[in-house]
């Protein structure tokens, strides 16, 4: 009998509360690293070899956002480690490296039976889960909330350690010694890391570790200065020369290439190909058919890819996805579909006894479009799986593996490589399934790499969303907002989403499972950060045919989008200056009130006026006093070929700043993602195809479409935030309200020239 948590807790509750108590003891684990030949572990998180070299182990992806120079940061600066001497490797998958702010995050998606229950119980079901489930996925902007105090906590005590190790030596008190640069010092003694290693690994170290007064910070710079980092990113060395090792750089002894199709979005499954049309081609190593794809493999990628070209392989689709017909289900439910309450604040939709004005916005779904394709490569051998691959989250994706093959999943070893970008479509395992399959079918090393038209079908973009704003305004001060409602026809795709995740259902399964079902992750953002007295969110769950799933900005993109030009369409109305109109709103939100002013002031802004071309938006992400927030003017300019945006002019709060380059390089890459978003080409989908299937039919800004920037942080001292999310939600609108600025226009559709201008 297979037993599962969930019958462990029923059981606790018919027979008492040992069961449930166990379950939720805490757990310590073994360091799940294991050292090379003159290293020596400390803890889970770095070794230490004889010639000095710390090297730091990173459980999170590597794609793009620099967390594999951020965690080392933080321990270097711990330890007292000279940044030249600090190496980074993957860690394996552990319950030592739990992220446990993520799986709080997502408890309605892996318990929604037991989550919110109270606050104390949801963060002990959230610590348990995350450390038993080896929760370790990279999402959400939680890398620094779960691994900074860890990272601290594990090189103080390695500090301590070498310390003790010292003074041992020199008969002196380890807390006469200082650590700094790589050395350990007293007066005139000296020892390095490396020779202090070996001795220092069998000390017991203190309890609890003696942390630095400080935390790691770096101050805010102004936004015309380019000051070289103090913590150069590790990455951009092997990046730039291409040594850097991504899972299509992989090679193993006799392995050969696959390219695969797919076939429509939705339930679509293989209905024949010419398998005679390949005999020519040389160098085939096998074909691999599975009900919903075919994958071919030969000596190289191209060989197989002309093969799969060649076979003409045909799917059959009941209920074919079309953008039209998504569209009219969404504007059918937006006005008559069932909704159920997300939010309300003050009197909640009582309050609102008129629309004063109303506004409907939409979004059509959003792609990832990753630079690198979904690849993998495998090795199946004696009853194991050798699986390397870039995933965010690496036990789902081993979980998946060895459920499509019939193994354990401890007989599935995975090995983390970074991704050439993902922003949320690793998350998704559909990849880990197909190369099991294929390396058990072949007998041989197998690599996967899908081509671009797949990555765009087999994709599940960010959900369409259909809103409708109104509002009630006051009839004492002009443009005031007394009441205000939101109603939001969308998937419930965080629920979809985790159903995949957690479940290993299929997409067509997923939307079954969570048809009808609210959403509140899904309706992020749509809460305003202005003190509005009254107001109401609702969500209307929508099927829609079309699997979707995660992508950079998530959520809160299109109810920001919504939110932001709904507001400087009330501020037009009432004839009020933008940034003073949500200035007059912010209530005791000073840090916001601090991130618009500063904007305003780096892109002299010039109230909006009609055809200023200025648009302005800001966002916060989250409710906690912790919550990152920035503010954003964009300025766009009549030139050859129509409106372009020419600056975009940003401040940015995300507390304590760890690493400012990468935080600058993070507001600037989401910027130039928003700009995607906004003034790209929609994917439309005829048949469950996309009309269009490279990434060039996107529409996506090139070097030439980047605007100049003018990004500031602001000084604070809360907990350092993510910046990742940020730049995708608030240059949207901030561009929206710009070209209504510019030429008069209210485009209320993203993308923003889907209908032309």
């Amino acid at each position: 009998m297979q037993v599962t948590r969930r019958g462990l807790l029923a059981g606790a509750a018919a027979g008492g509360g040992l069961v449930i108590a166990w379950w939720l003891m805490p757990r310590s684990y073994r360091s799940p690293l294991v050292p090379a030949r003159g290293e020596q572990v400390f803890g889970a998180w770095l070794k230490i070899a004889a010639d000095g070299v710390v090297t730091v182990a990173v459980p999170q992806l590597e794609m793009g956002q620099g967390i594999t120079t951020l965690l080392p940061q933080i321990i270097a600066y711990e330890l007292g480690a000279d940044w030249r001497q600090i190496a980074v490797e993957p860690a394996p998958v552990s319950g030592a490296y739990a992220n446990v702010p993520l799986a709080r995050q997502w408890m309605a998606l892996w318990d929604p039976a037991f989550g919110g229950l109270s606050p104390a119980s949801d963060d002990l079901l959230a610590v348990r889960f995350a450390q038993s489930a080896r929760f370790n996925a990279t999402a959400a902007g939680t890398a620094l909330e779960a691994y900074e105090m860890p990272c601290r906590e594990a090189a103080a005590a390695a500090r301590a350690m070498l310390a003790q190790a010292a003074a041992s030596r020199w008969g002196v008190a380890w807390e006469e010694c200082e650590v700094e640069n790589g050395f350990v010092t007293q007066g005139a003694n000296r020892a390095s890391f490396g020779e202090l290693a070996e001795e220092a690994a069998a000390e017991t170290p203190p309890d609890p570790p003696p942390l630095r007064p400080e935390p790691p910070r770096e101050k805010p710079l102004p936004a015309d200065v380019d000051a070289a980092p103090a913590f150069p990113r590790i990455d951009a060395p092997s990046k730039v020369d291409g040594s850097h090792r991504f899972a299509g750089d992989v090679r193993l002894p006799g392995m050969v290439f696959a390219s695969i199709r797919h076939g429509p979005s939705g339930a679509a499954e293989l209905a024949g190909y010419d398998k005679d049309a390949a005999a020519g081609i040389r160098g085939l190593a096998g074909i691999v058919e599975s009900k919903r794809w075919l994958a071919v493999a030969a000596d190289t990628w191209w060989s197989a890819e002309t093969a799969l070209a060649a076979m003409k392989p045909k799917f059959r689709t009941v209920g074919p996805v079309n953008s039209t017909d998504i569209e009219a289900r969404l504007d059918t439910l937006l006005t008559s579909g069932e909704a159920h309450v997300i939010a309300e604040t003050g009197f909640g939709g009582d309050a609102l006894q008129r629309v004063d004005i109303g506004r409907r916005y939409e979004v059509e779904p959003t792609y990832a479009a990753p630079a690198e394709t979904a690849t993998a490569t495998a090795r199946f051998e004696d009853g194991r799986l050798d699986l390397w691959i870039a995933t965010q989250a690496p036990e789902q994706a081993r979980i998946a593996a060895a459920r499509a093959i019939g193994i354990a999943t401890e007989k599935v070893a995975l090995y983390p490589t970074p991704a050439g970008g993902s922003f949320d479509a690793r998350l998704e395992h559909d990849h880990a399934i197909e190369i099991a399959l294929l390396a058990r079918e072949l007998g041989r090393p197998v690599q996967l790499v899908w081509p671009r038209r797949d990555e765009l079908i087999r994709a599940r973009p960010r959900a369409p969303y259909w809103m409708l704003l109104g509002a009630q305004l006051s009839k004492g001060q002009a443009g005031a907002i007394d009441a205000m409602r939101v109603r939001i026809a969308a998937p419930p795709a965080a629920r979809e989403f985790g159903k995949r995740l957690f479940g290993n259902l299929t997409s067509m399964a997923a939307i079954r499972e969570t048809a009808g079902e609210p959403d509140p992750l899904a309706c992020a953002g749509a809460v305003p950060p202005y003190q509005i007295p009254a107001l109401l969110v609702e969500h209307v769950p929508a099927e829609i045919g079309l699997p979707v799933g995660r992508v950079r900005g998530n959520a809160w993109g299109p109810t920001i989008f919504a939110i932001e030009s709904f507001i400087d369409e009330i501020a037009a109305k009432a004839k009020r200056e933008p940034l003073s109109f949500r200035m007059s709103m912010l209530g005791s939100d000073v840090r916001l009130a601090a991130c618009l002013q500063r904007a305003a002031q780096l892109a002299e802004w010039d109230g909006g006026a009609d055809q200023s071309g200025q648009g302005l938006a800001c966002a916060r992400l989250g409710d906690g006093p912790d919550a990152p927030r920035i503010a954003c003017v964009a300025t766009a300019r009549q030139g050859e070929g129509g409106v372009r945006v020419v600056r975009l002019s940003a401040a940015v709060d995300i507390g304590r700043i760890v690493n400012h380059d990468i935080a600058r390089q993070q507001i600037e890459g989401g910027l130039v993602f928003g700009i995607g978003i906004a003034l790209g080409n929609p994917v439309r989908l005829r048949s469950g195809l996309p009309e269009m299937v490279d990434d060039g039919a996107l529409g996506l800004p090139g070097l030439t479409d980047c605007p100049e920037m003018r990004i500031e942080f602001m000084a604070s001292d809360t907990a350092p935030a993510d910046p990742g999310e940020l730049g995708p939600v608030v240059a949207p609108p901030a561009i929206a309200n710009a070209l209504y600025s510019a030429t008069g226009l209210r485009l209320r559709r993203l993308p923003l020239l889907s209908d032309g201008i």
